[in-house]
């Protein structure tokens, strides 16, 4: 049984035209000819769609089989002639268009299972479906057609916006969800932030967490990854901002608008984003800070001081790329330099 008939039910054939019109691409051919559907290079035949956007994969391109294949105009020239050929500004966006026509998004089916846990003080919106085991406290808000899977829990005045998904055993409490928002399975949302001081006998006293999270529309939220309240004011996650498995928000950091937190990603409290900043594997964040819109920080980094706007930084001090390549290729010819065997001296 292959992988989307068993996971994703069948898929639904599309025409040439529809293709063409949803991915916005150019091409020509029988506009009413049938796709069954989506594959990857390797693996297609005649019946399926295909993309490139990489020469990296110029050879797979060359010797795919697939019957229709969504390319960049760079990379059309290589595309076999037995594909018809789309050409699109960007093949994967427009692939992943393309594949939500066969295999679209499950709607929330507008059920409540008999073992859910409701509040009666709880609103919960028109067409929203609730698993096994959900608990909904009272006084949460849920909008029009949520999906709310087995095991979740939404806390007592959670708000939650029309669309939303939260899979299953995730857990939001003192949160205000925008529309759309997706948790995946075992989010944490509005959790206590690591605050806490010292008293006079050295006991470790926790301060109080008095704030909220508050998740724009669009936030999608990955497996296992924590966004804590806020200490006094709130923990603020800009609208279309995509978290990785495996993250970590802190107290009161804030997020501009689109901002890409790549898996194991840490940012101490109170530190500021701006729009569209991106964060790769691994990388930290000092508290406090502030990283200017469109920034981006490498893998492993740890940045421990305010980044401008627009610059790319690496390293743990992380520091401006440049440098940062400089200062390893430096390290490396000093290496290097210390492994050559010694000149014999001279007589």
């Amino acid at each position: 049984m292959a992988v989307e008939a068993r996971f994703l039910g069948p898929s639904r054939p599309q025409t040439l035209a529809t293709i063409l019109a949803v991915s916005g691409g150019e091409g020509t051919g029988d506009p009413q000819r049938l796709f069954k559907g989506v594959a990857s290079l390797s693996s297609a035949t005649l019946g399926d769609v295909s993309f490139c956007e990489s020469r990296s994969y110029a050879k797979a391109l060359a010797e795919s089989r697939a019957g229709l294949i969504l390319v960049t105009a760079d990379l059309a020239s290589h595309v076999p002639s037995s594909a018809l050929v789309v050409v699109c500004a960007s093949a994967s966006l427009a692939f992943g268009q393309v594949a939500a026509l066969f295999h679209p998004p499950r709607r929330p089916a507008g059920t409540i299972h008999p073992s859910a846990v409701i509040h009666p003080d709880a609103l919960i919106g028109e067409g929203t479906e609730i698993g096994p085991m959900a608990v909904i406290e009272a006084g949460a808000q849920i909008g029009r057609d949520c999906m709310i899977g087995p095991f979740a829990l939404v806390g007592a005045e959670v708000v939650v916006g029309d669309g939303c998904t939260l899979h299953n055993h995730c857990s939001v409490h003192h949160a205000v969800l925008g529309k759309g928002v997706v948790l995946h399975a075992g989010a944490r949302i509005g959790q206590e932030g690591f605050g806490f001081a010292m008293d006079a006998q050295g006991r470790f006293v926790t301060a109080p967490q008095l704030g909220s999270v508050i998740l724009g529309d669009g936030v999608e939220v990955g497996a296992n990854s924590c966004v804590d309240r806020g200490s006094l004011g709130d923990t603020v996650l800009g609208p279309g901002t995509r978290l990785d498995n495996l993250v970590q928000v802190g107290h009161n950091v804030r997020t501009g608008r689109g901002c890409v937190l790549v898996a194991q990603v840490g940012i101490s409290g109170s530190t500021n984003l701006g729009d569209y900043v991106s964060l790769g594997g691994q990388a930290g964040v000092s508290g406090h800070l502030h990283i200017g819109s469109k920034a981006r920080i490498a893998a492993q980094a740890g940045v421990i001081k305010n980044v401008p706007p627009g610059f790319e930084m690496m390293g743990s001090p992380a520091t401006p790329k440049l440098d940062a390549m400089r200062a390893t290729l430096a390290l490396q010819r000093l290496g290097a330099a210390s492994r050559r065997p010694s000149k014999p001296d001279a007589d």
